[in-house]
């Protein structure tokens, strides 16, 4: 699926969270939706685990 269509997909989740749930619903779909995009990078292989925990001047990365 193009990345296009899944952001716009996403957007319309969030936008009827917002309308129809409030504010909170909204903040929940948003952190439920960025915890499942992690994850399913992690799983991809895209994403390790250490990456998360690294500081930028890090070089032990080969």
């Amino acid at each position: 699926m193009n990345m296009a269509v899944i952001g716009m997909v996403a957007g319309m989740a969030l936008g009827f969270a917002g309308y129809f749930g409030g504010f909170g619903a909204f903040l929940l779909v948003a952190a439920l939706g960025a915890i499942g995009f992690v994850a399913g990078r992690f799983l991809e292989g895209d994403l390790e685990l250490g990456d998360f925990f690294r500081t930028r001047g890090d070089d032990r990365r080969r």
